[in-house]
């Protein structure tokens, strides 16, 4: 098994799309860096020009802590993305050059191929949020620097440094839980479909889809419905931080992703893989 894992990784990091993939997020990043420079102090005076005339701000609102709050928002789309692109290249390639077939006629047991497969992902998964997390904060507090953080959650929200720096890093976690959980998607997604451009425009969709379903109202589904606990990352930049919501759903996260992937390695071993 370990030795499947190690050669899945090399397979991972020999192909040009994984280095893409990673250069995509640093440009990203850098435009997301841009952005906050060009326009950022507009919008903000903009927002708070009457409560700067009342309040005391420590440091300018147009910093490191604030830049890594709207990148945290790329977890919505452009991220997840690219990791599902990534990720589920590991098998679609695989049906796409026949090498699976190859692979399946050596000594190779299905589901340790397989659980390789979701292995490697997670491992991916990990080292990519690693990476968004250590450049985006070198770059944000190199430019920006640091001071109070404000977000519009159920209101304006104002977060002393040092707190707002152990929200984002808690955020950046539970962030990384939902990362994991569309990264075995999109191993599941290819096990189903083999094809690799029919499972990148299905991931896509299933983004675009879940978007739409957190703004919905899903009644009693509202508490375990895969959509509607996406955006529990947001929940450390409330004012109180709903803690019981926060492991539930942090539950709830472990549990899919471990369901996404079951349902992935019983279909694996159990289908034809011509």
């Amino acid at each position: 098994m370990i030795a499947i894992l190690q050669t899945e990784l090399v397979k991972l990091f020999s192909q040009k799309r994984t280095y893409y993939g990673l250069a995509a997020i640093l440009v990203i990043e850098l435009l997301i860096m841009i952005g906050a420079w060009a326009q950022g102090t507009e919008i903000l005076d903009v927002l708070l020009e009457n409560l700067t005339n009342n309040f005391i701000m420590s440091g300018s609102l147009l910093n490191g802590h604030l830049v890594l709050y709207i990148v945290l928002n790329s977890l919505w789309f452009n991220l997840p993305l690219i990791v599902m692109i990534i990720v589920s290249g590991l098998l679609t390639s695989e049906y796409k050059d026949k090498t699976i077939q190859t692979v399946l006629l050596q000594s190779v047991n299905k589901r340790n191929f397989i659980l390789a497969k979701y292995g490697v992902a997670l491992v991916f998964t990990l080292l990519v949020v690693a990476l968004l997390f250590t450049t985006a904060s070198l770059l944000a507090y190199s430019f920006f620097g640091t001071g109070d953080l404000i977000t519009y959650l159920n209101g304006l929200n104002f977060f002393e440094s040092g707190e707002a720096f152990n929200r984002i890093v808690w955020a950046f976690l539970l962030g990384t839980l939902l990362m994991i959980c569309y990264s075995f998607l999109s191993i599941t997604l290819a096990v189903f479909f083999k094809d690799q451009t029919v499972t990148w425009i299905i991931c896509a969709f299933v983004l675009i889809i879940n978007g739409l379903l957190v703004k919905m109202d899903l009644g009693f589904m509202n508490y375990w419905f895969f959509s509607k606990v996406t955006d529990t990352w947001q929940y450390f930049f409330y004012f109180e931080v709903p803690w019981p919501y926060v492991w539930h759903n942090g539950g709830l996260l472990v549990f899919y992703a471990l369901l996404i992937a079951t349902v992935g390695v019983w279909r694996f071993v159990k289908k034809d893989v011509g």
